[in-house]
């Protein structure tokens, strides 16, 4: 996890990145495969570096990715029920729970830093909410337009 600004905690860019495109394609209808270009488009996120993270996403068996006049990125059977919590540790692994706020390489119970003990409580308590977040559940909010899902003004993130 990354610090954006001095008091917000936010995953890396990669997640966040990953999060947008999953939720973006739970939105489309079942079974279109979406292009890449599409996809970052419509997020406003650098193409080169969302086609990396697709990739990664295909190999961690949440999209089917298919070339061709036909092709694109499809979410695999049952994708909807994935949670945020496995896609950010599918991406950034298990140090997403293991790090330390403040970047310490050695911080534990046995050698806590400064915030260790109270972050400790508010981290299991994020991530226990991040796995009940499900792609689902996420778009099914946004296409209620409950939420956005990028910066960009409507009228741009509507084909």
């Amino acid at each position: 996890m990354g610090v954006a600004s001095q008091d917000t905690m936010i995953f890396s860019r990669t997640s966040q990145y990953a999060i947008q495109a999953l939720i973006y394609l739970a939105t489309q209808p079942r079974g279109r495969p979406v292009l890449n270009r599409e996809i970052a488009n419509s997020l406003g996120v650098p193409t080169p570096y969302l086609a990396k993270i697709l990739q990664e996403l295909s190999r961690g068996q949440i999209l089917d990715s298919s070339r061709g006049r036909r092709g694109g990125f499809i979410l695999r059977g049952g994708a909807e029920q994935t949670s945020l919590l496995d896609i950010v540790l599918l991406l950034e692994g298990i140090r997403v729970e293991r790090e330390c706020l403040l970047g310490l390489k050695q911080c534990g119970d046995e050698t806590a830093c400064p915030v260790h003990r109270k972050w400790k409580r508010v981290k299991h308590e994020m991530l226990a909410y991040l796995g009940g977040l499900t792609l689902g559940h996420l778009a099914e909010a946004v296409q209620r337009g409950q939420y956005r899902l990028s910066d960009l003004p409507p009228a741009l993130s509507r084909h």
